[in-house]
């Protein structure tokens, strides 16, 4: 048998998804992958406890402290997602845009779950409840949720999947 691919998890926040992640993997339901580094972008996220009770890697890498700029705050996950083998990296609830020239390292090896049916309600600021509540608003009767790759434009990467699920009144 082949090794795993070593996923790295990208987090902002709660961890609501990483969770489910874990819990999956947990499951076996993730025979061939394992999650081998969760990288936090906001300082005390509590996705940070979620991974270290699951004995999982996990750091911050914030802007600030790589120096301010969106190069610098890359260069630091790359060094980190380089040191831990990363594969494959999952962003879940992270909030930070990514450059062209990060993307195009893990080319075709970073993917998001969006929450909406992509290209409805995505792009720059729709993220989270944000894309709900804007669903709603709009009226839509069937909404849904879209697993794309990365690329350098926000939820403008290829689609993989997607699932509708009806609105109900």
């Amino acid at each position: 048998m082949s090794e795993k691919i070593r996923i790295a998890v990208l987090v902002s926040g709660g961890g609501t998804n990483l969770q489910a992640l874990i819990d999956a993997q947990a499951a076996g339901l993730i025979p061939d992958g394992e999650i081998a580094l969760v990288i936090s972008n906001k300082t005390g996220a509590y996705a940070l406890e979620r991974a270290a009770k699951a004995g999982i890697p996990a750091v911050t890498v914030t802007k600030k402290a790589s120096g301010g700029t969106q190069e610098g705050f890359e260069q630091a996950m790359l060094a980190q997602l380089k040191e831990h083998n990363i594969d494959l990296i999952i962003l879940a609830g992270f909030l930070a845009i990514l450059s062209a020239d990060f993307t195009r390292a893990y080319n075709d090896r970073i993917i998001n779950v969006h929450p909406s049916l992509i290209p409805s309600f995505c792009g720059k600021g729709f993220y989270g409840l944000k894309v709900h509540e804007a669903a709603l608003e709009y009226g839509v009767k069937v909404t849904g949720a879209t697993v794309h790759f990365v690329n350098e434009v926000p939820d403008g990467g290829e689609i993989i999947l997607q699932k509708a699920v009806e609105i109900l009144p």
